[in-house]
């Protein structure tokens, strides 16, 4: 396209990577659709043809009817252009934060949903720093170490979802939290000296908070039933929970009485096991000191 004698590409599906709609997601499906009615009808409401909105927003003609039509996710700035060429008056742009969550996997968000409610949150993790402790560059570090290897866009979008669901510490009331992670995890080396250093930092930062207690299982342990793998724990206000253990269950969530009681039993020997919270934090500072 060339406007007013200068050559703009305009972006085709290839430019944008991981942003399809995941057609097993029935709410991001709807959410992804309605946006795109939306855009369809304003763009159709000022009169203007798709290759022409096209021309005006950056996109080819192609990606503006896919987009329209529920089959690609919008960008944030699409949405921010669409709105200021078919005069919304910020309406479209107001669309930015529910699809931005429909980018994040449906897995990590119906688990960021059930955590948003808990009161209490229970997790030991044997190969990794825990999810909600994470920082975003350990994340990323994490995430790039994967095979197959996430194009860039999905990583970020990994990354964004998991940084996401820190929202839980913000939350008032706040929750009771407990983590328990292995020394070996803390001692491998994840992204570069400073990464390693913002881990310990962050782990320090959370493992003072009043309703967080934080727990280093050291290497010399005895064995314990961690060892079959992660466990979770989640208890919500009207005394319901959901329990998860890789090693039991076949790694299913339960929320059974008496699958909860299998899962707590483990969670509260990995913690009896595990070192007090303040040597746990006084731990950390050791390795941060070290790295």
């Amino acid at each position: 396209m060339s406007v007013d004698g200068e050559v703009r590409q305009l972006r085709t599906e290839a430019d944008e990577p991981g942003w399809e709609v995941d057609p097993d997601d029935e709410w991001g499906v709807a959410v992804v659709a309605t946006v795109g009615r939306q855009l369809k009808l304003r763009r159709e409401a000022v009169g203007m043809r798709a290759g022409e909105f096209g021309d005006a927003v950056g996109y080819g003609e192609d990606l503006v009817y896919k987009i329209e039509g529920g089959k690609r996710i919008p960008r944030p700035e699409y949405l921010d252009r669409a709105d200021e060429v078919l005069g919304a008056g910020g309406l479209l742009s107001a669309m930015k934060e529910d699809v931005a969550k429909v980018r994040y996997p449906k897995k990590v968000r119906d688990l960021a949903a059930m955590e948003a409610r808990a009161v209490e949150i229970g997790v030991y993790e044997n190969s990794n720093v825990a999810g909600l402790l994470q920082t975003p560059e350990h994340a990323r570090a994490l995430l790039e170490s994967w095979q197959p290897a996430y194009s860039a866009e999905d990583l970020e979008r990994r990354v964004a979802a998991r940084i996401a669901r820190r929202a839980v510490y913000e939350r008032s009331p706040a929750p009771s939290l407990s983590f328990v992670l292995e020394e070996a995890t803390l001692r491998r080396r994840v992204g570069g000296t400073m990464v390693r250093r913002q881990q310990f930092e962050r782990l320090l930062e959370v493992g003072r908070l009043s309703n967080v207690s934080l727990q280093v299982m050291p290497m010399d342990s005895a064995a314990h039933p961690g060892l079959s793998g992660r466990i979770e724990l989640l208890k919500f206000e009207d005394g319901t929970a959901v329990g998860r253990s890789d090693g039991a269950f076949n790694g299913r969530p339960v929320t059974d009485l008496r699958q909860l009681r299998i899962v707590e039993l483990r969670y509260g020997t990995i913690r009896a096991q595990a070192l007090p919270p303040g040597e746990s934090l006084a731990f950390i500072e050791q390795l941060l000191g070290e790295t």
